[in-house]
């Protein structure tokens, strides 16, 4: 298990003395704590991702609000539930006397839907493997006693590792230094963030009424995976998301393929047309006037890229990639850049559920990854753009008999409400060059920096409300499964997150 502090096995307790004694420095403290009681630290997980966490569910929600609000007040937090219309948020502080200095961390308790049926062990009822279930891992009888928990093993269930692995690892270094004896050298303040999942869609509203409880110096935004190479990093940035609906229209009724086929307009085809004319064949976007607004990467960002450990070769072997897209650049370089992805086409039936007729209309979902200085009306006005350079009519709403007769292209534009926009901040800032000198401190490691992680957050609120350096704090493994079946952590990224947050809660409130 890593260490936080510098490495020393013994003290001289007085001068002249020949002998020595013994004496636990305070990261060895740390971690003995951890190993000593790691079965209550791992019921107290098992506990709180036993509890459904779909943000449309308000009450479950309010359910897992109030496992926090009792949790950490056993910790000295003094905190509240709040809401703005949606899914509740938690906001504690924990005073320390004597600091001057405050860090604000951002976690999230809700998860996204599940389908139990995918799963190979229900998602809420948390279940311990001794590998991947991709990798046929194996079920673990929880261990009791003295019996310890083995590193490797990963913790099944939704939200242990996105993201709800935060708050437990916080609170076990809270507990781990005060049996120490040491206490944090900064306040605590927390937003916990329960529809995260759903885009946070009354984030703004909380920040309008709360962010003045809030005010840091700074907002550890703890959320996402890990480097690939299992490396400790520290993320800059996140890409926005927008998602959007393309509907494509033919006759108004099903038709036999072999009596009107050649005759009547396919709407699969012409939506697989116009997709395909977004982008090319290496996923560059064509769309003119989309790159127009983006940020460029700075000499800074690719020095910080190029000395990443490279993944992209793991990565390929591990996926069964024969190829990437990109043209050969590496993957944190592509995450740089917006994309446009499609997440879904329906047009009819495949396989058995295939059918031999032209249907009325077909339907492509995107996701659509937006980048500093990208807007989402620039996007929109581009893309409305480009369908009508592509001879579409262009409507947001079902179109009837006489606007499809009038029109020989018709494109339905469906823009769904919400998502977030794109964050970066400077990797050589005064707090980030701190905060990067308190991890390199941990071990022998250099820790990784990231310019920009590939999803998305409503980090861009928090900028846009609060005046506090934002960084991203990743503790999850990269292979966690978010957001699909079978979502887990590594069980050695907990060990490791409560060593990096007792670094930075001893560590950042000393000095400058």
């Amino acid at each position: 298990m890593k260490h936080f502090l510098a490495r020393t096995a013994a003290v001289v307790l007085a001068a002249g003395l020949l002998a020595q004694t013994p004496v636990l420095a305070t990261d060895e403290k740390v971690d003995h704590y951890t190993q000593e009681n790691a079965h209550r630290i791992m019921a107290d997980f098992r506990d709180f991702l036993s509890m459904p966490n779909v943000a449309a569910n308000t009450e479950d929600m309010m359910v897992n609000a109030r496992w926090i609000i009792d949790y950490i007040r056993k910790r000295g937090f003094q905190g509240e539930i709040v809401s703005a219309g949606g899914a509740p948020y938690v906001i504690a502080e924990k005073q320390v006397p004597g600091a001057e200095k405050t860090v604000l961390i951002y976690a999230h308790f809700d998860g996204q839907p599940v389908a139990p049926e995918n799963w190979a062990s229900p998602p809420f009822t948390p279940t311990l493997r001794d590998g991947m279930v991709e990798a046929g891992g194996d079920i673990i009888e929880w261990p009791s006693g003295n019996e310890s928990f083995n590193p490797e093993w990963r913790l099944f269930a939704r939200s242990a590792g996105d993201d709800k692995a935060p708050v437990i690892a916080l609170m076990a270094a809270i507990d781990a230094l005060e049996a120490a004896g040491t206490p944090p050298s900064v306040n605590i303040k927390l937003i916990l963030d329960g529809e995260e999942e759903a885009g946070s869609p009354t984030l703004g509203n909380i920040l309008a009424q709360h962010g003045d409880k809030l005010t840091s110096d700074l907002l550890l935004f703890c959320d996402g995976p890990m480097h690939q190479s299992r490396q400790r990093q520290l993320v800059f940035g996140v890409r926005g998301a927008m998602t959007v609906h393309l509907t494509a229209f033919g006759p108004k009724r099903p038709l036999h393929s072999g009596h009107y086929g050649n005759w009547a307009p396919n709407p699969n085809d012409r939506l697989v047309h116009l997709l395909a004319k977004m982008k090319d064949e290496e996923a560059r976007i064509l769309v003119p006037g989309y790159h127009d607004d983006v940020q460029p990467i700075t000499d800074a960002e690719r020095e910080a890229i190029a000395a990443l450990p490279r993944m992209d070769e793991a990565l390929k072997e591990d996926l069964a990639l024969g190829d990437t897209d990109g043209e050969g650049k590496r993957l944190e370089e592509l995450i740089m850049s917006p994309a446009i992805v499609i997440k879904g086409f329906e047009g009819g039936g495949t396989g058995p559920k295939s059918r031999n007729i032209i249907m009325p209309s077909a339907t492509a979902s995107l996701n659509l990854r937006l980048v500093p200085d990208q807007t989402p009306e620039s996007v929109k006005s581009s893309l409305n753009a480009f369908f009508e350079s592509e001879g579409y009519w262009v409507t947001n709403k079902q179109p009837d008999d006489s606007e499809l007769r009038t029109h020989e292209k018709v494109l339905k534009v469906e823009w769904v409400p919400g998502g977030y926009g794109a964050f970066r901040s400077r990797l050589d800032s005064p707090t980030a060059k701190k905060l990067i000198r308190i991890l390199d401190d941990i071990d022998d490691e250099t820790t990784l920096l990231t310019p920009t992680m590939g999803g998305s957050l409503p980090i861009y609120l928090f900028e846009e409300a609060l005046d506090a350096p934002i960084i991203l704090l990743p503790v999850a493994n990269h292979d966690n499964n978010q957001h699909g079946r079978n979502e887990n952590i590594r069980l050695q990224n907990l060990w490791d997150a409560i060593d990096v947050y007792a670094a930075i809660l001893t560590q950042f409130g000393v000095g400058n």
